[in-house]
């Protein structure tokens, strides 16, 4: 963290380096001494200091100055930082003007030049100044601010981003906290331009783009290797472990991730059935460290990024990125995973991002503090998602078609569920209508057994109601079913259009798709069972016929 600042503003050169050797000999080793001639100057650099979220902890400034006097100074400069103390340099006939700041500016001080010898004179009235002021100081977060308006699409999608990513940030909403409203103030920004995005150097993005945030904070490294062993697409549960094995058993390996890693695993507020972890762990910290432990054994990572396609020739596979440099690799492993399905209710698509969310929005969940809130949907990430804003909400209704949990939930979470008193179940129930202003409000449901209709207040809802696998954009001939989840192994057999593209005497591999040297693992693999234990044990067992599939060619 940064030290706090103590900033001095004086026209004479001569008795600016007088204060601050002064203020250094003293303050240097627990203050940053900044000083200036230019009272304009000053005022500039204070918008920087603050989107930067450095501290000033005392102005101490010259009254008669060419630019403006210090008071007007110290009235600007108060507006930027209120809670810095403010001492006055002055002259003996500029008494007057300083007894008159003490009203006008809150003057904590005025000095009187001289103030030859320091001990008796300078450094007695700093001390006092500087205990009062540390008495109430309360370090700012120094990091990346985010200031938006609570239900935009577009502030979630860059919270969600910032929160899937691991990446620190602060948000300010700019109807309830005046930070927000000062910083747009001192920028000349104003509602439209928001969300903004301050980072620690000062500078700011206005409605920032993913890949633009991505290049910002240096998460679009540079390629490596002209081809590469193995690529991976998809950064879930399977694509890190395909990742560490492969990059441990001397692979050149990339990985390639349109979202943040993690997957949906990665969202999930506590995994409590993965081996190893008898108190659970969230899926951030399972994330964080999959992803430490593929970069140290030296994968490397592209995100945002999307591909577009796969091409072959000659044994070698062509990476079609949407943006980006084509990559060359020998064998790749689609872990692209699932998406939730899209709830087709009225109103759904409205309040998307404003109160609704597909998925464990947990980067939301404060903002759900004592208010009515809905999970729909019956599956682990459902129960998960409940327990974990039944600590926030007031009331957590989970939304389910069928007559109990007890078919699609883990029963360790049912007992959990049925432990938590604000948490209550909804069974035989289906969404209507979620209607509202600008964001959600309301969810009408009805009971499909008995067709009665009742109108909650809802503040937010989260939709667990099944997945899809990410496969559209496949476009080689990669088989699939029907439901399009992408098949592998003996399976292929079964399709009749499968001895058009496989030309090799033996059978696919367990995890091999119709196109050979391209795999699949994990939830996006036709028969996977859905979970973060066979997901990781699907990605490591990939690279194991990654290497039978490189000695062939």
């Amino acid at each position: 963290m940064n030290l706090p600042i103590i900033f001095s503003i004086d026209d004479d050169p001569q008795v600016l380096r007088a204060i601050s050797r002064d203020l250094k000999a003293h303050y240097g080793k627990e203050y940053k001494i900044i000083s200036t001639t230019s009272a304009n100057e000053a005022l500039e650099s204070l918008t920087d200091l603050k989107n930067s979220s450095d501290v000033i902890a005392l102005f101490l400034c010259d009254q008669r100055m060419p630019e403006m006097e210090g008071v007007a100074f110290l009235e600007k400069a108060i507006q930027i930082f209120p809670e810095a103390k403010r001492v006055l340099l002055t002259a003996y006939s500029d008494t007057e003007a300083a007894i008159k700041a003490i009203n006008d500016v809150k003057l904590d001080y005025y000095l009187i030049k001289p103030w030859d010898p320091p001990e008796e004179k300078l450094y007695p009235v700093i001390d006092d100044l500087l205990d009062d002021w540390q008495n109430d100081y309360i370090p700012e977060f120094k990091g990346i601010k985010l200031v938006g308006f609570q239900f935009s699409p577009l502030s979630h999608l860059v919270k969600d981003y910032l929160g899937s990513n691991l990446i620190p940030y602060r948000w300010l909403d700019i109807q309830t906290h005046p930070d927000a409203i000062t910083l747009l103030t001192i920028n000349q920004l104003s509602n439209d331009d928001l969300p903004l995005l301050f980072f620690d150097d000062g500078s700011f993005l206005r409605k920032p783009s993913i890949k633009d945030i991505a290049a910002k904070i240096g998460k679009n490294p540079e390629l490596i290797h002209d081809i590469y062993d193995v690529v991976i697409i998809g950064a879930g549960p399977a694509g890190m472990a395909a990742a560490v094995y492969g990059a441990s058993e001397g692979l050149k390996t990339l990985m390639i991730e349109r979202k943040a890693p993690g997957g949906q695993a990665g969202t999930s507020s506590r995994i409590e059935n993965y081996l190893g972890f008898p108190t659970g762990l969230s899926g951030a910290d399972l994330t964080r460290r999959a992803m430490s432990q593929a970069v140290r054994l030296g994968a490397g990572f592209l995100s945002p990024q999307s591909v577009n396609d796969i091409k072959q020739k000659d044994g070698y596979k062509t990476i079609i990125l949407d943006d980006g440099p084509e990559i060359f690799t020998r064998s790749v492993v689609i872990t692209t995973g699932v998406d939730y399905r899209k709830l087709d209710v009225r109103g759904i698509e409205s309040f998307t991002g404003a109160g609704i969310y597909y998925g464990a929005a947990t980067t939301e969940a404060t903002a759900c503090k004592d208010k009515e809130v809905f999970v729909i949907g019956g599956g682990n990430s459902a129960g998960q998602a409940a327990m974990y804003l039944s600590k926030f909400a007031k009331n957590v209704g989970i939304i389910i078609r069928k007559d109990d949990l007890s078919s699609t939930m883990s029963s360790y979470l049912i007992d959990q569920i049925n432990h938590t008193p604000n948490i209550r179940i909804l069974p035989a129930t289906e969404i209507v209508e979620a209607a509202g202003d600008q964001h959600l409000e309301e969810l009408t449901l009805i009971n499909v057994k008995t067709k009665e209709t009742t109108v909650n207040k809802a503040s937010a809802l989260y939709i667990f109601i099944g997945a899809r696998p990410y496969t559209d954009w496949l476009k080689l001939d990669i088989i699939k079913n029907d439901k399009d989840f992408i098949e592998t192994g003996r399976e292929l057999r079964s399709y009749e259009n499968f001895s058009k593209t496989w030309k090799l005497k033996r059978d696919p591999y367990l995890l091999e798709t119709s196109c050979a040297g391209i795999f699949a693992a994990g939830d996006v693999r036709a028969g996977a069972m859905n979970r973060v234990a066979s997901a990781v044990g699907e990605g490591s067992m990939a690279i194991s016929f990654v290497h039978k599939y490189l000695a062939e060619v």
